[in-house]
């Protein structure tokens, strides 16, 4: 399975056909050091999705993908179900100079019996695709934001519930975290929550809405 400098503005509420972000690239930085989603080459991050066989395996990458003009970094996303793998994903991010990560787009493939699929791929200024924003640099309990727009495909918002949650994982239990609802006009009848953790980043999933299963971290590699 989100931000805005002096010239990236963001609106939100506004039915997605209203949001239009401005992506300036001299308002962006290098990397992703946000204390709630830091993106550390060589980092790799193992989940396990409770209530099924499947395991979740995050790695960010050393490699960059230029999206409308900005150096993004690449973090791969393997998921598998009974160790075979499920759905290949690479993600796309980057940071603004007021702190706030952008999600700039994703090239995704599911496997099923032989077929594969990329539906729900999409790339920030392609075919009206629009960034929105994963973690802002300064997050506020009633925050609400786009974290992916392409019509039809990929609409995505999250709202802040709490910016001093704690939670236990298997990883270990933290304090101060930032936890979200994530939800979509497109499957109004499904919502998760997410909690993002200082110095780690996202450390469960959990859906509160239309489902029961939820994806906790169990293990951290730093490079």
């Amino acid at each position: 399975m989100i931000k805005r400098a002096l010239l990236l503005l963001v609106v939100v509420g506004c039915g997605g056909d209203g949001y239009d972000p401005t992506i300036d690239p001299a308002h962006f930085v290098t990397g992703v050091d946000s204390p709630w989603f830091p993106l550390v080459p060589g980092t790799v991050f193992e989940y396990d999705v409770l209530e099924t066989d499947e395991t979740v395996t995050v790695t960010v990458t050393s490699e960059t993908k230029v999206v409308m003009g900005v150096s993004c970094v690449v973090v791969r996303d393997i998921a598998r179900s009974g160790g075979q793998i499920v759905e290949d994903t690479f993600d796309w991010y980057a940071q603004d100079d007021q702190g706030n990560v952008w999600y700039m787009g994703e090239d995704t493939t599911a496997f099923d019996g032989g077929m594969t699929s990329k539906e729900g791929s999409w790339e920030g200024g392609v075919d009206g695709a629009k960034p929105g924003i994963i973690m802002r640099g300064t997050p506020k309990v009633g925050d609400r934001y786009y974290q992916e727009f392409y019509k039809g495909e990929a609409e995505d918002e999250g709202e802040v519930l709490s910016i001093d949650a704690s939670v236990m994982v298997p990883y270990g239990s933290f304090t101060g975290c930032v936890q979200t609802r994530d939800f979509t006009a497109l499957d109004p009848e499904v919502e998760e929550n997410k909690y993002y953790c200082p110095g780690v980043g996202q450390v469960r999933a959990m859906i509160t809405k239309g489902g029961a299963e939820h994806e906790d971290l169990i293990s951290v590699t730093n490079p």
